[in-house]
């Protein structure tokens, strides 16, 4: 097998929402509701939810940036891929970059569509939030069919909402949802409290795949604000373990075949993890009472039963595959984002995983995923033979992948000499951006 060779989907992406998301999902007596898009003084797009300013989402998308030139905020979209924000322009740079398929999920909205908890009035945001599902299956994913896994958000502050919005959003072919990695941090019950029960039987009942996404509950922690920003990087991915436990440990796997991925959560620390759980449940559940969870499995066993990982690059991951089990890794390209190694991906794929035979290199690179979300890409795209990255590459011929220069806002200040930048800077530019999402603005 050669690189050209790869079919790749990929299971975890992004889409920064354009200015037009909310203009044909909205009935007439609501499109009084359609949050805005407007461009400040500055340069600054920014959308208006309920009178109150927030940044258009568009954090690290970075994408076909010189990675000296690296920031965490491109302020418009001007500043940004065509390809962020916009389907014709996303086909384009997925077909230069080999990449078959995507899974994705909102920004302004956070990956779990939490923004619309922190609406006042929670019954239009329900309102907002299946419009944003409507646009997101019906022109995001249908016009391309086979290119993009339709993944919705749900109300999750309601429970009987959110149940009816999945059987909704699952009679449109959607089958899978983003979710907060861990309620509990937002106010809401655990994942252990019985309120959560419609919700594993909704899923389980319409075979919808529920996506926790680093980041999208609990949060990597900063270890100082002079430590270099390069540490939380390091563990940004990994800081999805403790809720990977919290999951582990959910007494509804023991009931319904629910199926749970870890969304940008890597997999070099998977062997560790199951060996832990495994001895933790077998050393101590005498006291814990912990093995009602788990039957007559092993903790490791009904991981491998429920839960996908992902990887971006994870050379040690893949060394000891046997280890995480090769049929529950999937790859992720991180589109628009700062790892994402666009429009390079096969190359890079194909280096970390040559060394597999190659009914492994399907498994992590293409039929895990499309196993894992019910998506016969092969079947819409009219044959395996059109899905390959040569054969994606060779409608890209028109894509241009010259580097795009950065006006936006950097780290480090205009004129200020070259140092490490730190969790301190990173921070004090996104409280410059909370202290702004606060403003009240007449739209």
């Amino acid at each position: 097998m050669k690189a050209e060779d790869l079919i790749i989907a990929s299971v975890d992406d992004h889409i920064v929402e354009p200015p037009h998301l909310w203009d044909a999902h909205l009935s007439a007596q609501h499109k009084h509701l359609a949050p805005k898009m407007l461009r400040d003084e500055s340069g600054a797009d920014f959308w208006v939810f309920e009178g109150r300013r927030a940044a258009q989402g568009g954090l690290n998308a970075v994408v076909g940036r010189p990675p000296e030139e690296y920031g965490m905020e491109p302020i418009s979209l001007d500043e940004m891929r065509k390809g962020v924000w916009d389907i014709d322009a996303r086909i384009d740079d997925m077909n230069v970059n080999g990449i078959l398929a995507s899974i994705n999920f909102p920004s302004i909205l956070t990956f779990d569509g939490g923004l619309f908890l922190g609406f006042e009035n929670k019954e239009n945001a329900k309102i907002l939030l299946s419009a944003y599902n409507d646009w997101h299956i019906d022109e995001w994913c249908a016009k391309y069919p086979g290119r993009n896994i339709p993944n919705a958000i749900v109300p999750y502050w309601d429970i009987d909402a959110t149940v009816a919005e999945i059987e909704r959003v699952a009679k449109k072919g959607c089958h899978a949802i983003s979710f907060c990695d861990n309620p509990s941090v937002k106010g809401l019950q655990s994942i252990h409290d019985e309120y959560w029960n419609p919700l594993w039987k909704v899923c389980a009942d319409n075979e919808v795949a529920i996506n926790i996404h680093i980041g999208s509950g609990a949060q990597a922690p900063h270890a100082s604000m002079k430590s270099p920003i390069d540490a939380w990087i390091t563990t940004m991915p990994i800081s999805i373990v403790n809720s990977a436990a919290d999951w582990l440990h959910l007494s509804a796997l023991q009931q319904y075949p629910l199926k749970i991925a870890l969304s940008e959560g890597g997999i070099g620390w998977i062997p560790y993890f199951l060996e832990r759980a495994d001895f933790t449940n077998a050393h101590h559940s005498a006291w814990t009472h912990a093995k009602t969870n788990f039957g007559n499995k092993k903790p490791s066993e009904v991981f491998r039963e429920h839960f996908l990982t992902c990887f971006i690059e994870d050379k040690f991951g893949l060394a000891n595959l046997e280890a995480i089990g090769e049929d529950f890794v999937a790859y992720e390209c991180d589109y628009p984002h700062s790892d994402t190694q666009w429009p390079y991906v096969p190359e890079h794929l194909f280096e970390t995983v040559k060394h597999l035979t190659d009914s492994q290199i399907d498994k992590v690179t293409h039929l895990n995923a499309m196993k894992f979300y019910n998506f016969d890409a092969f079947g819409m795209m009219g044959g395996r033979e059109n899905c390959t990255v040569k054969a994606l590459r060779a409608k890209a011929a028109h894509v241009s992948t010259e580097p795009m220069t950065q006006s936006g806002a950097a780290p480090l200040k205009a004129g200020e000499q070259p140092r490490r930048v730190t969790s301190g800077d990173i921070v004090a530019m996104f409280a410059s951006v909370n202290a702004k999402d606060q403003e009240r603005v007449d739209a």
